[in-house]
């Protein structure tokens, strides 16, 4: 089942309110935090597209509350796709696909990078396949979008906080009308 603009607006909606796995945000508050430091730091539509939904994949099944906690990898970075190819292209779903290998990416690259991730997010690491070696570290590097990946997993990290004023998901839905209108275009 493909998701329509409306459809993903309603999830936001009617599930953004529930708690981010392991965190002191929403879902909604996570995902408009990442959309409006991508917007903030010059994203265009497509990528700012990606950081708004990088985790819908997390309000798109029923695993409950912190998934790692009972030692499942939810795989969302995979299991949204089927519902977003029919709106989207590969510039706003591959760093969709990329983020959570973006995460075993930085680790590899950056030890302190992996010091400052949070516990949840440590924890899913683990059931995510771990650190990357450095062949699996430079072949993520050789990916296409594998930077724009990272430019996300950066936004997804600092998007975290419960006192941040960002604007509300209508801002946003143009972000992903424009990002909808160029998949059409291509």
């Amino acid at each position: 089942m493909s998701l329509t603009l409306s459809d993903i607006q309603t999830l936001f909606e009617e599930r953004g309110h529930e708690q981010y796995d392991g965190e002191c945000v929403t879902q909604l508050a996570h995902a408009l935090q990442a959309a409006h430091l991508a917007e903030q730091q010059g994203a265009g539509s497509a990528l700012i597209s990606a950081a708004l939904l990088h985790d819908i994949g997390h309000l798109l099944h029923d695993f409950g509350d912190t998934p790692s906690r009972q030692g499942l990898d939810d795989v969302h970075q995979y299991r949204c796709l089927p519902f977003l190819r029919a709106l989207f292209g590969p510039s706003t779903l591959e760093p969709i696909r990329l983020h959570v290998d973006a995460k075993r990416f930085l680790c590899a690259r950056e030890p302190a990078y992996h010091d400052a991730l949070s516990v949840d997010s440590k924890r899913s690491l683990q059931l995510q396949g771990g650190i990357f070696d450095a062949v699996q570290a430079d072949a993520f590097a050789a990916l296409p979008y594998a930077a724009d990946a990272v430019r996300l997993r950066r936004w997804d990290d600092t998007a975290k906080s419960p006192e941040a004023q960002v604007p509300p998901l209508a801002h946003f839905m143009r972000h992903l009308e424009a990002a909808a209108r160029d998949r059409e275009a291509a």
